[in-house]
């Protein structure tokens, strides 16, 4: 029996930087096991520089990277989605849309490495950082066996891949 590809959503505020990198990681993964999208509740113009220079630099497909608003993924005609994690404090805190499909919904918030002050070193490695952390959280929710997992139990376990991952300084 196939099934689907299960659809996923990454949302931030300014959908530049976390949310685009998380989109990017997701859709190398391989298997066809996930369809992935990316937005925003205030998206900004283009991607931050940083993101393309890191995407590039580890040969991620650029090809439709670009800022969004979330709200073209609760319009009539969006997908319907299986999943959104929300990656900045800012839309954690914000009223998301009725997402189609009552998808579940995790807060996996990290630190926002566009906000980060320093040089060019330093935020690159700000980015980096922020790349490692997604691309952890990412692959401990990719390795979920999501087709056995329902209701409760596997709330807890996508809650839990933010929590003790922030708390744990991204150790998984």
């Amino acid at each position: 029996m196939e099934t689907s590809p299960l659809k996923v959503l990454f949302v931030c505020k300014g959908n530049h930087a976390r949310s685009i990198m998380a989109e990017s990681i997701m859709r190398r993964l391989p298997g066809g096991k996930f369809t992935v999208f990316s937005a925003g509740s205030q998206p900004r113009p283009e991607v931050n520089p940083f993101v393309v220079r890191l995407l590039a630099s580890l040969n991620h497909d650029l090809t439709g990277l670009q800022p969004k608003s979330w709200s073209e993924f609760a319009e009539g005609g969006a997908p319907e989605l299986d999943f959104v994690f929300t990656l900045s404090e800012t839309a954690a805190n914000t009223v998301a849309p009725a997402w189609p499909g009552s998808p579940m919904t995790a807060v996996w918030t990290l630190p926002d490495p566009a906000a980060f002050e320093g040089n060019d070193v330093q935020k690159a490695l700000a980015f980096a950082d922020a790349y490692r952390m997604l691309n952890n959280r990412i692959s401990v929710f990719a390795s979920l066996p999501l087709t056995t997992l329902r209701g409760m139990a596997l709330q807890h376990r996508l809650d839990a891949i933010g929590r003790d991952i922030r708390h744990t300084g991204d150790a998984a």
